[in-house]
């Protein structure tokens, strides 16, 4: 009998892995209950508190209305810290195209979402193994400002 459910358990998370993986293909994400307009200002003021300069935010949502075409609201936010993002891009300069780090803020049915990169996914997909680069650090202050945009 154990041995049974443990080779269930067993069989049940090999299964379960692919799906994970696949499903955020490097993505992470925070919900938020606050409107679009909220989670977009506390999201600037969380990049600025954090020492991180914005580089541009782009208004996808006004982009597609300029062109007749409708977009839930959608705001992507590019910024950075060079003393982060320049060894990465010293290590292996193809990361540049997904640095500077960005996170969009979108609405969605169920409320607004804030969506970036895991820098772990990036250093995967670019080979920066063999660098000693801070991505748990990294990857904490992402979290730490999405979560503050999205209180």
């Amino acid at each position: 009998m154990r041995f049974a459910y443990y080779a269930a358990v067993a069989a049940l998370s090999i299964m379960a892995q692919p799906a994970l993986a696949s499903s955020s293909m490097g993505i992470e994400h925070v919900d938020s209950e606050s409107s679009f307009e909220q989670v977009t200002g506390q999201l600037s003021s969380a990049l600025e508190d954090k020492g991180l300069m914005l580089v541009a935010s782009i208004d996808h949502a006004k982009n597609a209305a300029n062109n007749e075409l409708s977009l839930p609201a959608t705001t992507t936010f590019i910024f950075g810290n060079p003393n982060v993002g320049t060894p990465m891009m010293q290590c292996n300069g193809s990361v540049a195209l997904d640095l500077p780090q960005k996170m969009v803020v979108r609405e969605t049915d169920d409320g607004v979402r804030i969506e970036w990169n895991d820098p772990h996914y990036l250093a995967e997909r670019h080979r920066l193994e063999a660098c000693d680069l801070p991505l748990d650090n990294v990857a904490n202050v992402l979290r730490d400002v999405a979560e503050s945009a999205a209180q």
